[in-house]
Protein backbone atom coordinates (compact mmCIF):
# COMPACT_ATOMS: atom_id res chain seq x y z
CA UNK A 1 0.00 0.00 0.00
CA UNK A 2 1.22 3.48 -0.91
CA UNK A 3 0.83 6.16 1.76
CA UNK A 4 0.52 9.84 0.77
CA UNK A 5 0.59 12.88 3.04
CA UNK A 6 -0.75 16.24 1.84
CA UNK A 7 0.73 19.23 3.70
CA UNK A 8 -0.18 22.90 3.97
CA UNK A 9 0.32 25.37 6.80
CA UNK A 10 -2.67 25.02 9.12
CA UNK A 11 -4.21 21.82 7.74
CA UNK A 12 -7.71 23.34 7.55
CA UNK A 13 -7.93 24.48 3.90
CA UNK A 14 -5.60 23.24 1.17
CA UNK A 15 -4.25 19.93 2.42
CA UNK A 16 -7.63 18.54 3.56
CA UNK A 17 -9.12 19.65 0.23
CA UNK A 18 -6.29 17.93 -1.64
CA UNK A 19 -6.74 14.82 0.47
CA UNK A 20 -10.50 14.65 -0.12
CA UNK A 21 -10.27 15.26 -3.87
CA UNK A 22 -7.38 12.84 -4.37
CA UNK A 23 -9.10 10.09 -2.40
CA UNK A 24 -12.30 10.64 -4.39
CA UNK A 25 -10.48 10.34 -7.72
CA UNK A 26 -8.43 7.37 -6.53
CA UNK A 27 -11.70 5.60 -5.62
CA UNK A 28 -13.17 6.49 -9.01
CA UNK A 29 -10.09 5.02 -10.70
CA UNK A 30 -10.22 1.83 -8.64
CA UNK A 31 -7.01 2.65 -6.77
CA UNK A 32 -8.40 3.32 -3.29
CA UNK A 33 -7.54 -0.12 -1.93
CA UNK A 34 -3.88 0.46 -2.85
CA UNK A 35 -3.49 3.92 -1.38
CA UNK A 36 -3.85 5.69 1.95
CA UNK A 37 -4.06 9.49 2.02
CA UNK A 38 -3.75 11.77 5.04
CA UNK A 39 -3.11 15.47 5.58
CA UNK A 40 -1.19 17.58 8.08
CA UNK A 41 0.11 21.09 8.56
CA UNK A 42 3.55 22.52 9.16
CA UNK A 43 2.07 25.00 11.65
CA UNK A 44 -1.19 23.31 12.66
CA UNK A 45 -2.16 23.93 16.23
CA UNK A 46 -3.02 21.29 18.78
CA UNK A 47 -6.74 22.17 18.58
CA UNK A 48 -7.57 19.47 16.01
CA UNK A 49 -9.77 21.87 14.06
CA UNK A 50 -12.16 20.65 11.36
CA UNK A 51 -11.72 21.86 7.78
CA UNK A 52 -12.57 25.52 7.20
CA UNK A 53 -16.34 25.99 6.66
CA UNK A 54 -15.66 27.62 3.27
CA UNK A 55 -13.71 24.53 2.19
CA UNK A 56 -16.64 22.37 3.24
CA UNK A 57 -19.04 24.52 1.22
CA UNK A 58 -17.08 24.34 -2.04
CA UNK A 59 -16.35 20.63 -1.63
CA UNK A 60 -20.01 19.87 -0.94
CA UNK A 61 -21.15 21.91 -3.96
CA UNK A 62 -19.07 19.64 -6.19
CA UNK A 63 -20.24 16.43 -4.56
CA UNK A 64 -17.22 15.50 -2.44
CA UNK A 65 -17.66 13.63 0.84
CA UNK A 66 -15.94 15.59 3.58
CA UNK A 67 -15.78 13.09 6.43
CA UNK A 68 -14.61 13.92 9.92
CA UNK A 69 -11.02 15.00 9.36
CA UNK A 70 -9.27 17.10 11.98
CA UNK A 71 -6.13 19.20 11.66
CA UNK A 72 -2.84 17.96 12.97
CA UNK A 73 0.77 19.02 12.79
CA UNK A 74 3.45 17.18 10.86
CA UNK A 75 5.47 15.05 13.26
CA UNK A 76 8.87 13.42 12.87
CA UNK A 77 7.59 9.88 12.28
CA UNK A 78 5.53 11.12 9.29
CA UNK A 79 8.72 11.24 7.24
CA UNK A 80 9.27 7.50 7.63
CA UNK A 81 5.57 6.54 7.69
CA UNK A 82 4.62 8.06 4.31
CA UNK A 83 5.92 7.16 0.86
CA UNK A 84 5.24 10.57 -0.67
CA UNK A 85 4.80 13.89 1.14
CA UNK A 86 3.21 16.57 -1.01
CA UNK A 87 3.48 20.22 -0.02
CA UNK A 88 0.87 22.67 -1.26
CA UNK A 89 3.42 25.44 -1.83
CA UNK A 90 7.12 26.31 -1.81
CA UNK A 91 7.01 27.77 1.72
CA UNK A 92 5.64 24.56 3.20
CA UNK A 93 8.05 22.49 1.11
CA UNK A 94 10.94 24.48 2.62
CA UNK A 95 9.55 23.91 6.12
CA UNK A 96 9.30 20.19 5.40
CA UNK A 97 12.85 20.11 4.03
CA UNK A 98 14.08 21.76 7.21
CA UNK A 99 12.27 19.19 9.41
CA UNK A 100 12.88 16.09 7.29
CA UNK A 101 15.70 13.63 8.00
CA UNK A 102 18.18 13.60 5.11
CA UNK A 103 17.50 9.95 4.27
CA UNK A 104 13.78 10.71 3.77
CA UNK A 105 14.13 13.94 1.74
CA UNK A 106 13.51 12.11 -1.56
CA UNK A 107 9.83 11.78 -0.53
CA UNK A 108 9.18 15.54 -0.53
CA UNK A 109 7.50 17.12 -3.56
CA UNK A 110 4.98 19.76 -4.51
CA UNK A 111 1.42 18.53 -5.08
CA UNK A 112 1.05 20.50 -8.31
CA UNK A 113 4.18 18.94 -9.82
CA UNK A 114 1.74 16.26 -10.94
CA UNK A 115 -0.70 18.75 -12.49
CA UNK A 116 -0.82 19.21 -16.23
CA UNK A 117 -1.17 22.69 -17.68
CA UNK A 118 -0.42 24.56 -14.45
CA UNK A 119 2.26 27.24 -14.68
CA UNK A 120 2.79 27.80 -10.95
CA UNK A 121 3.26 24.82 -8.62
CA UNK A 122 1.92 26.69 -5.57
CA UNK A 123 -1.64 26.21 -4.36
CA UNK A 124 -2.43 29.67 -2.91
CA UNK A 125 -3.61 29.88 0.69
CA UNK A 126 -7.28 30.99 0.62
CA UNK A 127 -7.63 31.39 4.40
CA UNK A 128 -7.76 35.20 4.52
CA UNK A 129 -9.81 35.53 1.35
CA UNK A 130 -13.33 34.87 0.17
CA UNK A 131 -15.17 31.81 -1.12
CA UNK A 132 -13.84 32.40 -4.65
CA UNK A 133 -10.33 31.71 -3.34
CA UNK A 134 -11.53 28.34 -2.08
CA UNK A 135 -13.10 27.62 -5.47
CA UNK A 136 -9.72 28.34 -7.12
CA UNK A 137 -7.96 26.04 -4.64
CA UNK A 138 -10.47 23.31 -5.38
CA UNK A 139 -9.88 23.75 -9.13
CA UNK A 140 -6.14 23.31 -8.54
CA UNK A 141 -6.67 20.33 -6.25
CA UNK A 142 -8.73 18.64 -8.95
CA UNK A 143 -6.01 19.18 -11.55
CA UNK A 144 -3.28 18.05 -9.15
CA UNK A 145 -5.25 14.99 -8.04
CA UNK A 146 -5.97 13.97 -11.65
CA UNK A 147 -2.26 14.21 -12.40
CA UNK A 148 -1.43 12.17 -9.31
CA UNK A 149 -3.96 9.49 -10.28
CA UNK A 150 -2.52 9.37 -13.81
CA UNK A 151 0.97 9.05 -12.31
CA UNK A 152 -0.10 5.99 -10.31
CA UNK A 153 -1.99 4.51 -13.25
CA UNK A 154 1.11 4.84 -15.42
CA UNK A 155 3.35 3.26 -12.80
CA UNK A 156 0.97 0.41 -12.03
CA UNK A 157 -0.70 -0.08 -15.44
CA UNK A 158 -4.19 0.65 -14.14
CA UNK A 159 -7.12 1.95 -16.23
CA UNK A 160 -7.58 5.67 -16.80
CA UNK A 161 -10.28 7.75 -15.09
CA UNK A 162 -13.44 7.81 -17.23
Amino acid sequence: MTKLLMVCMGNVCRSPMGQIVTLHLMKKAGLASNIQIDSAGTHAGNGKAPPDPRAKVVLSRRGYTIGKSRSRQVIECDFSRYDLILAMDQANLKDLQRLCPVDQAHKLRLFLEFAKGVDNCDVPDPYYGNIEGFERVLDLCEVGARGLVEHYQTHYGLPQIP
